[in-house]
């Protein structure tokens, strides 16, 4: 899932921003210190984007995560959105209480980059109030039918199957029939990460056959995230950016060199297949 706030590619940590102004860590740091909203919001996301892990600029982002400023008309929370996605980047543990207390947030798209960097940052920690959060989806052992999420499911899923969250498995199920086609991915790449049945796995590989392209693209980050090897050959197929299955391939490629045991400089063969689908695709 990409943000909004990610689409600065182009620029350098010590290169210029959208309106040619220099900018550096300590600027960075001393316009989230300030008051120009503008300025907050943009040094948000490039302290995160360029993985700036200063204490100063934790504390404040920890800070902007129940900030008042910023906020639109229809409610929402720009600033706090962009210090929750940082943080998720930073790897900064002393960012999980704030982040837990951001699933609370009024704003949908805060409790989405707070869930996000909750996975992100593994702690187990956050465990009961995501697990809590998927549960108003659910009636019992129903799922709730909701014109339009009340909740970033598909994020919470995702972090709960990060963290190992063994007790959700009977909630997550429900979630493989949800209405919506990108929540049931996500469910099913969160019960596959854990149960580590392949079942699952082939259901996300079944998706990149699908007729949306957007819903591909999502199945082929999923696979790519659990590094579920059976999918390589339909990963390299798939029509879609060969730079969004390079990635896809890349984490697949991750998760066979970490199983090497013991630790040997002689790859696998499924690495070596793995490397050779993005050869060709290169």
């Amino acid at each position: 899932m990409n943000s909004s706030s990610d689409n600065f590619e182009h620029l350098s940590p010590s290169g210029s921003t959208g309106g040619g102004e220099s900018l550096t860590i300590e600027t960075a740091i001393a316009n989230l210190e300030g008051t120009d909203l503008g300025l907050r919001f943009y040094a948000a996301w490039w302290l995160g984007r360029f993985r700036v892990n200063e204490p100063r600029a934790i504390t404040l982002l920890i800070e902007a995560l129940a900030d008042e400023a910023d906020k639109t008309p229809e409610g929402g929370y720009p600033l706090r959105r962009n210090a929750a996605r940082a943080l998720g980047k930073l790897g900064d543990q002393r960012a999980v209480p704030a982040l837990i207390q951001s699933l609370e947030c009024s704003d949908y798209f805060v409790r989405e980059a707070a869930a996000e960097s909750l996975g992100m940052l593994a702690d187990s920690s956050a465990i009961p109030a995501l697990h809590n959060l998927l549960t108003t989806g659910l009636t019992g052992d129903q799922l709730l039918i909701e014109p339009t999420p009340s909740q970033p499911y598909d994020a919470i899923l995702e972090a709960l199957g990060c963290l190992d969250s063994k007790n959700s498995i009977p909630q997550i199920q429900l979630f493989l029939k949800h209405p919506i086609e990108r929540v049931q991915y996500s469910a099913a790449r969160a019960m596959y990460q854990l149960t580590q049945d392949a079942a699952y796995g082939e259901r996300l590989v079944q998706a990149l056959a699908g007729d949306n392209l957007q819903l591909r693209r999502a199945a082929l980050a999923d696979l790519g995230a659990i590094g579920y090897f059976q999918a390589a050959d339909a990963i390299a197929q798939t029509l879609a950016e060969n730079s969004l299955k390079l990635i896809a391939l890349k984490g697949l490629l991750e998760y066979q060199v970490r199983e090497l045991t013991p630790p040997t400089p002689t790859l696998s063969n499924g690495a070596i297949k793995v490397m050779k689908l993005m050869d060709s695709l290169l």
